[in-house]
């Protein structure tokens, strides 16, 4: 119905923004992501999406149009809310978030707080198809990223640390940067444990 709002910055806080729109402020609930894509400029741009409740109607802001796309897929999951997603798109970029569903990666999402084994795997298997459709990613290429983490988590499992330790400090070190390999992914997750 919304599908976007163009106006003047009225305020801006971590979780949310107000946009005067003609006269009218529209309460928009945003991801630490979007927070840190807008510039304190004005006049801007949010792409949105109006959730329709019995006892409210809630806006939400996104910055790029994949990340109301993930929004999107995320809600369609159940037992995943709008809160929830905007919690996941908060802790991960838009593009981990669907590089994660599309590598089967339950660790990862797992990561997000809030969300449990039962719910990541549910994530995956709901939504694993879509992306791969949706944005035409080859799984073959994936496989080598699962492949540096793996190699990284055996390694430092061998070397006696719990696998469930290692494993938040690996994907955090992932996330921060993909093309690591596995030797410095051990460096860097052998400072962290």
């Amino acid at each position: 119905m919304i599908t976007h709002i163009r106006g003047r910055l009225v305020e801006k806080s971590p979780t949310a923004v107000v946009i005067d729109c003609n006269g009218v402020g529209y309460f928009i609930h945003i991801s630490l992501h979007t927070f840190s894509q807008l510039k304190d400029d004005e006049s801007i741009k949010l792409l949105t999406h109006l959730q329709i409740k019995e006892d409210a109607h809630q806006l939400y802001g996104f910055a790029t149009v994949m990340e109301r796309e993930i929004f999107r897929l995320l809600i369609s999951v159940s037992g995943i809310g709008t809160n929830t997603a905007r919690t996941m798109l908060s802790s991960l970029t838009p593009k981990q978030i669907r590089e994660g569903i599309a590598a089967e990666d339950v660790a990862l999402i797992q990561s997000v707080k809030g969300i449990g084994l039962k719910t990541a795997q549910r994530v995956i298997i709901d939504l694993k198809d879509k992306i791969l459709k949706i944005y035409d990613i080859d799984e073959t290429l994936l496989i080598s990223d699962n492949t540096n983490k793996d190699e990284a988590l055996s390694a430092l499992e061998v070397l006696g640390f719990a696998k469930k330790n290692s494993e938040r400090v690996v994907v955090k070190i992932i996330s921060n940067n993909p093309d690591a390999s596995v030797e410095l992914i051990i460096k860097e997750a052998l400072k962290n444990l």
